[in-house]
């Protein structure tokens, strides 16, 4: 197993060449102006300082650099990572015990490693296949909902007044009897940068509507004193680059930890691999989710050893990437060495930032998280996956995101079941002139052969549809004519059985049995077949009765053949 972890070191940098830097600095320059506003609002949805966002935004795409298999993915803060992680950062908190400080950077940091760790022992397992568990209609419909949690969160922002209160209405019964308490300028520049985001967008400017906002809310705040006004700014924010430190963990309630790390991993992963894959249908670049395990590892264990919070990959900035022309991860090196110069000059500016701009910000975030188009796509494709994707937003709405999480698992688990639960069958028949077998609810034409049923399973029949199965088959046999005398299984479309589809299986051969029908089965794979006979069911049904395809099948019930001794092609 050891042997298949390759660690995927500069491949974003393969091949780099001295002229890309012309793509490259142009594009990390554009995903710095556009990460800079997210990174300092995102952190506020998990209650830490701006600086976080700022770090994480800094040692997230060396990590991923350096370790990253994609060229073109850029990582960093994502709304839908944090607000699960502040929802995991509050259980946290109140696991301790009383009377103890909690320091939430340190838990992020934490959370941030168990992340990392959890990344990395993923892809030891190759577990790649975790990034296809949450299905795109369940992640569509969590994020709806967790964008509607952002947008509760940010009343506080848009008004000035404390929430103390969580969940979908609560805070909105809050403010209605806070009312009195409203900050209305607080109220109103919020509003108007939440406004000026969408005339940005709606007209296009090819300046990204956050960095108008950032842009404009500095010069305001500087010019007319926001903070003396009672619009709460930023604040002071350090002068110096991020370092390296390690927190007393083990003062933490380390099972809290690894549980909300796990919950974090897996939305992050999922989110992350579905961006990735969606931006390399756009690119043309092949997305390996096992190596990309390792690259969002390293990203993940990075903020973690300095001071920062966990991380995803980030549709913004990697669109700005593309469309400015990036050619490599040298973009996200200049990104991150870009904020660091922010850091050191232009702290000052950074400092008096309104935090209703913020809260602007964080909602229009909140919004896009909400794929309308996609989930009528949905509505049209499929109304049961549309039932599942509204499960997973009000399970994040009404439960809290971290309970979210749960309930977009257990959704994806009924949602399998319920999918495998009850396999189509069909009888097949013949069409004049037409070689093969047809099924005869598709085709009308074909035609059934005269004393001889095949009936094809699309399914695996194993302990949770295996009774399903059996009833379905004898429904079929009650259906026959008077005159059949064979029933043969065609199960080219069963890929496992179970001990229990296998008692159901010598079922089916007694029932028919005490009707006068010989049982056959046809197309059934080596391992299947294996089973079967250690559980006695071919000795039931007899060994000739086993056969290689349905036209082998057909021929020996057609000649009245049955002997223990397997036909030519037989348990393949």
């Amino acid at each position: 197993m050891l042997q298949s972890f390759h660690m995927p070191i500069f491949r974003g940098l393969e091949g780099f060449r001295a002229d890309w830097l012309r793509s490259d600095i142009p594009a990390g320059l554009s995903i710095a102006a556009v990460g800079l506003p997210s990174a300092i609002a995102y952190p506020a949805i998990a209650g830490l300082p701006p600086e976080t966002g700022i770090y994480a935004s800094i040692v997230a795409p060396v990590a991923y650099a350096l370790f990253g298999p994609s060229r073109l993915l850029v990582v960093g803060s994502d709304a839908g990572t944090m607000a699960v992680l502040a929802a995991v950062i509050g259980t946290v908190i109140a696991a301790q015990p009383a009377g103890t400080s909690a320091d939430p950077v340190a838990i992020a940091s934490a959370l941030a490693l168990g992340v990392g760790a959890f990344y990395f022992a993923a892809r030891l397992l190759r577990l790649g296949v975790l990034a296809s568990f949450l299905s795109r209609p369940i992640l569509v419909g969590f994020f709806a909902g967790v964008s509607i949690s952002i947008l509760v969160g940010q009343i506080g922002r848009f008004t000035g007044v404390r929430i103390e209160s969580d969940g979908l209405l609560p805070p909105i019964a809050e403010i209605i009897r806070k009312s009195a308490l409203i900050h209305w300028p607080t109220l109103l520049f919020g509003l108007a940068m939440f406004a000026l985001l969408w005339i940005v967008k709606a007209t296009r400017l090819p300046v990204p509507g956050p960095v108008v906002v950032v842009v404009v809310s500095v010069i305001l705040s500087a010019i007319f004193n926001f903070e003396a006004a009672g619009i709460r700014v930023v604040g002071d924010l350090p002068t110096g680059l991020p370092s390296f430190s390690l927190h007393a963990f083990s003062q933490m309630p380390m099972d809290r930890i690894v549980l909300g790390s796990a919950a974090v991993f897996l939305i992050s992963f999922g989110s992350s691999i579905v961006s990735a894959r969606s931006f390399g249908a756009r690119s043309g670049e092949e997305v390996d989710a096992n190596q990309e395990l390792i690259g969002l590892g390293a990203a993940n264990i990075a903020p973690g050893l300095f001071g920062s919070f966990p991380i995803a990959v980030s549709d913004s900035r990697t669109a700005i990437n593309l469309a400015v022309g990036g050619r490599s991860q040298a973009a996200g090196l200049v990104s991150a060495v870009t904020l660091m110069a922010t850091l050191l000059f232009l702290n000052g500016a950074l400092r008096i930032l309104p935090i209703p701009a913020l809260a602007a910000i964080l909602a229009a975030a909140a919004i896009s998280l909400i794929d309308v188009s996609e989930l009528r796509k949905i509505w049209h494709i499929s109304r049961a996956e549309f039932v599942f994707a509204l499960i997973a937003m009000f399970g994040a709405i009404s439960f809290g995101v971290l309970n979210g999480v749960i309930v977009a698992i257990a959704a994806t688990l009924i949602y399998l079941l319920r999918k495998t639960m009850f396999p189509k069958d069909t009888l097949l028949g013949r069409i004049a002139g037409r070689d093969g077998f047809y099924d005869m609810q598709r085709f009308p034409e074909a035609r059934g052969i005269p004393g001889i049923a095949i009936c094809l399973v699309q399914g695996n029949l194993l302990f949770y549809n295996a009774d399903y199965v059996r009833i379905r088959l004898r429904t079929v046999a009650d259906g026959l004519p008077a005159e059949t005398r064979w029933f043969i299984l065609d199960a080219s479309a069963i890929a496992h059985i179970d001990s229990t589809g296998a008692a159901a299986l010598d079922a089916v051969r007694a029932n028919l049995s005490g009707r006068g029908i010989v049982f056959g089965v046809a197309h059934l794979n080596a391992e299947v077949t294996e089973l079967l006979g250690r559980a006695g069911v071919v000795d039931g049904i007899g060994a000739g009765k086993f056969f290689g395809d349905t036209e082998d099948a057909l021929r020996a019930a057609r000649l009245g053949e049955g002997s223990d001794r397997p036909l030519a092609g037989g348990h393949q």
